[in-house]
C-alpha cells in the first residue's frame, strides 16, 4: 500500500489519503445510522384495570324517636329501615313503654317522629282501666299505627282504617292531618275530631 502511495506525486498522494480517510468515516457513520434507526420492542402495557363502581343506595332517613325509649334524639336509618330498627338505636324501650301501642313493623319515613308511648297507670298497675274510659295513653301516630290502633279512632272504622294504611303505603308519611283529606270518607269535619287523638 506504502508502494502504491510514493508512486503518486505529493498533491495527489495527499489527495488519495484524505479520499481514504472521508471513506472510512462516511462507513462508520453509515453504521451507526443504521444501528440507531433500528426499531425498540415496546413493552406492553398493563391491562387497565377498571376502578369498582359503588352502588348508591340512597339518602340516609332521618327520624326523630321520642317516648318511652332511652335516648330520644334525631338518627339516620338506611332505606327501608322499619320502625322495628328505630327503637334500639334510641337505647332501647324503658320499663314504662307500651310497645304494644306501636306497629313495629311500619317502614320509617324521612322526616318523621316515631313515638313509644307510655303504658297508662291502670296497665303498669296490672288493673283495668275504669268502665267507660276509653281515653288513650297518647295520641295516635298515622305514620306508624296499626290496623287496630286507626280503628279505634272516633268515626274510623275498619274499612277506612285500611284506606289509611293502603295511602300511607302508595304515598309515604303523612305530614300534616290535613292529609287525611286526600282519603275517601274522611272530610273535613272528621280530620278536626282527630286532631285531638291523632297525629302524623
Amino acid at each position: 500500500m506504502d508502494d502504491v502511495l510514493d508512486s503518486f506525486p505529493p498533491a495527489r498522494r495527499r489527495f488519495a489519503v484524505g479520499a481514504l480517510l472521508l471513506a472510512v468515516v462516511l462507513f462508520l457513520g453509515a453504521r451507526h445510522l443504521v444501528h440507531a434507526g433500528s426499531p425498540v420492542e415496546a413493552s406492553p402495557a398493563a391491562p387497565a384495570t377498571a376502578a369498582p363502581i359503588r352502588a348508591d343506595s340512597g339518602p340516609d332517613l332521618v327520624v326523630h324517636v321520642v317516648g318511652a325509649v332511652r335516648r330520644p334524639g334525631l338518627y339516620r336509618f338506611p332505606q327501608h329501615a322499619r320502625v322495628a330498627d328505630a327503637v334500639p338505636r334510641a337505647g332501647g324501650a324503658t320499663r314504662k313503654a307500651d310497645l304494644a301501642l306501636v306497629n313495629l313493623a311500619a317502614p320509617l319515613a324521612d322526616g318523621t317522629q316515631v313515638v313509644v308511648p307510655v303504658r297508662s297507670a291502670a296497665t303498669q298497675a296490672g288493673g283495668q282501666a275504669p268502665a267507660g274510659s276509653s281515653a288513650p295513653a297518647g295520641p295516635v301516630h298515622l305514620n306508624i299505627a296499626s290496623l287496630e290502633q286507626l280503628d279505634s279512632l272516633p268515626g274510623v272504622g275498619p274499612v277506612t282504617a285500611q284506606k289509611i294504611l293502603d295511602y300511607r303505603q302508595k304515598h309515604g308519611a303523612f305530614t300534616s292531618l290535613d292529609d287525611l283529606d286526600a282519603i275517601p270518607g274522611i272530610g273535613p269535619a272528621r280530620i278536626e275530631q282527630l286532631r285531638d287523638v291523632a297525629a302524623p
